[in-house]
């Protein structure tokens, strides 16, 4: 079983390593293709590739911000990813 963390923001890198996450590989960008069940995805995923990952028999992980919109299109450093409340939700999405 992996873990991914998908994310090209060094301060999202940051963040998870300060939270201890065990991360099997960290990606940029995630073809579903490689994820197998029981694999476990975090990060911010659109909802077709959320889907995809959960069709697939894998946990997604959404790493969720209470970001002001002051804040919106800047990158954040791990220290300003907690200030916003930085934190993992577990989602199961399904296309109908």
């Amino acid at each position: 079983m992996t873990t991914f963390f998908v994310s090209r923001h060094p301060g999202a890198a940051a963040w998870a390593q300060a939270q201890g996450l065990a991360v099997d590989r960290l990606v940029v960008h995630l073809d579903p293709v490689e994820v197998g069940a029981g694999d476990t995805v975090i990060g911010t995923l659109p909802v077709n590739l959320a889907a995809a990952v959960c069709a697939r028999g894998a946990r997604y992980l959404h790493l969720s911000l209470d970001l002001p919109a002051e804040r919106r299109g800047r990158e954040l450093s791990a220290a300003d990813m907690a200030a916003c409340g930085a934190r993992l939700e577990e989602y199961r999405v399904q296309k109908i």
